[in-house]
């Protein structure tokens, strides 16, 4: 019942399906687990055993990383569709390279390592789509690497409002709104607070944006870019 009511859902396309057959992607659905996080929940943890591989199927997630020192780096937005855990892909066990928290409440399919590794030998596309995955997150963070040594301040700041913009913003009357904070924008961009608040203000002045409790709407990509 749960493979069936994902597989027709008329919003969600998968990926890691991609390619496959009807009947093929109906078994692989039905072999996972639903399971349900609430909002914040940490779903996967860095450094743990990457054991189980979770495709996002409502809801909202996103990758982060937590340095030696404690600080916490957001990396990549995740939407319904999006899956995460692919280190339980890999024939040799390794662990989760970053962890993944839930920004909404959310459900996720989850197949375990022995069964998704079972499914990707029967299934060869699933590997195929999964290194199209990983070479996706690969070009994004070579992206972030090239902003991070050549852009300025602003420029990563307006790269990572668009970024966004494209990934989880949502159209509404007067632009796009995206449900991210100051700071989540500051800690993606690479900038400090004081910094994304002063070139908000200006782009604010400017009617490029407005700024709201916990919300961004963009009135103009093509100004901020």
């Amino acid at each position: 019942m749960i493979a069936a009511g994902v597989a027709t859902a008329p919003d969600l396309r998968p990926k890691l399906l991609e390619g496959l057959a009807t009947p093929d992607r109906e078994v692989i659905l039905a072999a996972a687990t639903k399971r349900r996080f609430l909002v914040k929940s940490v779903v996967v943890q860095q450094g743990d055993p990457a054991n189980r591989l979770f495709l996002l199927t409502k809801g909202r997630a996103r990758f982060f990383f937590i340095t030696q020192t404690g600080r916490k780096i957001l990396l990549h937005w995740l939407l319904p569709g999006e899956v995460f855990g692919g280190a339980s892909l890999l024939s040799r066990p390794s662990p989760y390279l970053v962890s993944t928290e839930t920004l909404k409440d959310s459900s996720v399919l989850v197949w375990d390592r022995a069964t998704i590794r079972n499914l990707a030998t029967r299934y060869p596309k699933l590997l195929d789509n999964a290194l199209l995955i990983a070479c996706d997150y690969f070009a994004w963070h070579l992206a972030s690497h090239v902003a991070l040594t050549c852009h300025t301040a602003r420029q990563r700041l307006a790269q990572a409002l668009v970024s966004l913009a494209h990934g989880i913003g949502q159209e509404v009357m007067g632009g796009i709104e995206l449900d991210v904070t100051n700071e989540d924008v500051a800690n993606a961009a690479n900038v400090t607070p004081f910094t994304a608040s002063r070139l908000f203000s200006g782009w604010q002045r400017n009617g490029v944006l407005t700024k709201s409790r916990g919300k961004i709407l963009l009135h103009s990509i093509e100004r901020l870019s």
